[in-house]
């Protein structure tokens, strides 16, 4: 999340408990068929996080709506647009148009305690409480509202002490047993998050859980389910010692745990991938990139910031799944003027959002969303890959400007996702060995909701600038056949600084690396029995996208992004076209100028393409 001028900006993270997932190609108005899901909300038992979020949650979020400066939003100054009236008419909408669907929760963003200089309140024991002209009616009214219409109610607070709140150090905590705002933090008042806003609270002190346990004891009192908690470090732009929180985390799940309700803990923004185990251990989701609107006159644009998503998502697929969540942030595609982007555009985000599996939850005017985003955010099929049994998706090609991303489902079908991220329309192909297998397969266009009949070996669609398609891949063929290369064999031959070095998780316990500025790897004796295009599998070790130069003998190189792989330990594979003659070739690897992946091995199928 980026901020603003003001000490404290919420950015707007919600996460996982019920969320909705889009998918590609354009949208139709024909009603979902048997090959989709329906999503459902799942209940939860009293400070469970793996049941609160067992499935991404869904919903609506103040955030893009209050920091936007699209006409007449905030009227009053910025982040005016939160109020009581603004956000029980969302939650109306929301009811109305949306909750059948699978859409539950309504978040409250940052600002509930501010007033509209940005002055906070707080109670007599330092905790937040309601502006009264934002809020006049109290929190625990806006909950009750909320919850009448059969919807979740969600809250915002930042991590940390706020400055404003300490007072002198003699501001007595609820239930405190004698405590005050001085026994809960350091001495010399260190400060924490994202915005520095805040004093850095010393869990070595035995009153600092007894603060925490105050807020959350507020918070399920007034009937809340969800609590986004923000500028969370390692993460949200800051790192060392001053900004890990992971203590205040584990605070906030033990507080919660203990009011007996299932409140859902969602984590903002931009966090540590090195932490992913702390957060899964304690939260039910994680923001994983910077905040996705633009802080311009739309909620969003395409370059500020939907497409950053396609390079940082890919190193934290692994993390997703029942209990916690890879929230990609807001997803602003159901009215075409207030969000900035093209149809395509917003499709694609839709898409991206449903394969990842992050929380759907929108932040767009629901009382004003057009028809087709409205056929965007109600397509039951692509909400169902969202919310279904499978893993998320990662990319099964390089991060070029054109990708395939897919996900194998546990009935043996692929979520298949095709991606052309250029400026200028292009054509996208889905190699079903890239899916593991050969031959036909069923298709199923998500989408529009449409068998396209079986193709045999491939998907190829012609995409628009920044377009995308969604499909359901049944396969009819045959497991595909292929011979394995390992990186470090001794006849492969070595340039530059590269060098073997040991790696656990890969097949032979060996990767090749060190290839930068020059470095070389250069299998030799790869044999194949027919010339032709061979889609090899690269397998890989990178803990961020970087680049690589890939040839066949004495053919041009082709330059490639391969995604990262979220840390220098842990395998992904991509799929690379590359030209081989009968008999024996060599594949190179060269890093040019720059660095590139680790590199375990490469399998080359049996076949050319056919």
């Amino acid at each position: 999340m980026r901020s603003p001028s003001h000490s404290v900006l919420p950015a707007r993270a919600l996460g996982a408990a019920v969320v909705l997932a889009l998918t590609a190609g354009l949208a139709t108005t024909a009603p979902a068929t048997a090959h989709a899901h329906t999503a459902r909300a799942d209940t939860a038992s009293a400070g469970s996080a793996s049941a609160v979020a067992a499935r991404p949650f869904m919903g609506w979020s103040s955030w893009s709506m209050q920091s936007s400066k699209y006409p007449g939003l905030n009227p009053d100054g910025d982040y005016s647009y939160l109020t009581e009236a603004n956000v029980l008419g969302q939650a109306d909408a929301l009811a109305a148009r949306l909750k059948r669907f699978g859409y539950e929760y309504v978040n409250i963003d940052s600002g509930w305690w501010r007033d509209k200089d940005w002055k906070p309140g707080f109670d007599a024991h330092a905790r937040q409480q309601a502006d009264p002209v934002r809020f006049p009616h109290g929190m625990k009214a806006v909950a009750d509202h909320i919850h009448r219409l059969g919807l979740k109610a969600g809250i915002y607070l930042p991590v940390g002490l706020e400055k404003e709140a300490y007072g002198d150090g003699t501001v007595p905590l609820w239930h405190g047993d004698g405590c005050t705002t001085a026994d809960i933090v350091y001495g010399d008042l260190r400060t924490t998050n994202g915005w520095d806003s805040a004093y850095k609270i010393d869990f070595g002190r035995p009153c600092a859980q007894k603060y925490i346990d105050s807020q959350a004891r507020a918070i399920a009192s007034w009937g809340y389910d969800f609590l986004k908690l923000d500028g969370v470090g390692p993460g949200s732009f800051k790192s060392g010692d001053n900004y890990d929180n992971v203590a205040d985390v584990a605070a906030w799940q033990k507080a919660i745990a203990a009011t007996g309700r299932p409140v859902h803990l969602e984590l903002s923004w931009s966090l540590d991938i090195g932490h992913a185990a702390d957060w899964k251990k304690y939260a039910g989701g994680w923001r994983v990139d910077t905040d996705v609107e633009c802080y311009c006159n739309t909620l969003v644009g395409w370059e500020n910031s939907v497409d950053d998503r396609f390079d940082d998502t890919p190193g934290w697929t692994r993390h997703a799944g029942p209990g916690g969540w890879n929230d990609l942030d807001s997803l602003d595609v159901g009215n075409g003027a207030m969000d900035g982007l093209t149809k395509a555009e917003r499709q694609t985000y839709a898409t991206l959002w449903a394969v990842a599996k992050s929380p759907l939850y929108t932040g767009d005017d629901l009382t004003k969303l057009d028809d087709y985003g409205v056929r965007l955010l109600t397509n039951r099929e692509v909400i169902a890959v969202d919310q279904g049994d499978g893993p998320p998706a990662r990319p099964v090609t390089p991060s070029d400007p054109q990708q395939v991303w897919a996900a194998k489902n546990p009935d043996g079908t692929h979520t298949v996702a095709l991606f052309n991220l250029a400026d200028a329309p292009a054509a996208v192909t889905a190699d079903f060995s890239s899916l593991g297998f050969t031959g036909n397969a069923a298709v199923r266009d998500l989408w529009n909701h449409e068998d396209l009949g079986s193709r045999r070996n491939r998907i190829t669609e012609a995409l628009p600038a920044h377009g995308s398609r969604l499909f359901t891949v049944t396969p009819h063929g045959s497991a595909l056949r292929s011979t394995g290369y390992e990186a470090e064999a001794g006849g492969n031959t070595l340039g530059g600084k590269a060098s073997v070095a040991d790696c656990s998780a890969c097949s032979g316990g060996k990767k090749v690396g060190d290839l930068y500025l020059g470095g070389t790897l250069r299998f030799n004796d790869v044999v194949v029995d027919r010339p032709g295009t061979y889609l090899i599998e690269v397998t890989y070790i990178s803990g961020d996208p970087r680049p690589v130069n890939v040839s066949a003998g004495s053919g041009a190189a082709i330059r490639h992004r391969f995604p990262s792989t979220g840390d220098w330990g842990t395998p992904e594979t991509v799929s690379v076209p590359v030209t081989l003659k009968a008999g024996a070739n060599t594949v190179t690897f060269d890093s040019g100028s720059d660095y590139a992946p680790d590199i375990d091995r490469i399998d080359v199928p049996s076949s050319p393409r056919q």
